[in-house]
């Protein structure tokens, strides 16, 4: 994004987080540049309550799961994943899934299946608000993200 400003519509917002009241903060506003867009975009996620965060949760795939969109590159980290690595992120998703009652969410661009699988041993010792502090942190990063992306200047 150049000095144009821009609008971009419900559709094309709800890609990047699936809350509806996160969209309809960020949606149909005009935004100088992409600096802009992600600041809105971080403010309108401070403001979520954790009914807002399980709705943008519920539209992400599990780690390691096929996923489609954004979640396929985003996961590309899971590409040639040892058997034993897979096996293992999915017996943590179940386990995770049990404790806290939501996917386990993780900003997978950049890291290896490993990393992830660390990532969530770790994270199921935390207990729920803890836990829920480190999903807000993910869903920003992988919201934030995805605004680049939308806006063409991936960070």
């Amino acid at each position: 994004m150049r000095d144009e400003r821009v609008v971009f519509t419900e559709a094309e917002l709800s890609a990047c987080c699936a809350s509806r009241r996160w969209v309809a903060a960020v949606a149909g506003r005009s935004y100088a540049g992409a600096a802009e867009l992600r600041a809105a975009g971080a403010a309108a996620l401070a403001e979520l309550t954790w009914a807002d965060i399980e709705e943008a949760l519920a539209a992400h795939p599990r780690v390691g799961d096929r996923a489609a969109g954004w979640s396929r590159a985003e996961q590309a980290g899971m590409d040639g994943a040892a058997p034993d690595v897979r096996a293992a992120l999915a017996a943590g998703n179940r386990a995770y899934e049990d404790r806290f009652g939501h996917v386990f969410l993780i900003r997978a661009t950049g890291r290896t299946a490993e990393e992830m699988l660390a990532c969530l041993r770790e994270r199921l010792g935390n207990d729920p608000e803890t836990e829920r502090a480190a999903v807000r942190r993910e869903l920003a990063g992988i919201v934030d993200l995805r605004l680049a992306r939308l806006v063409g200047g991936a960070p």
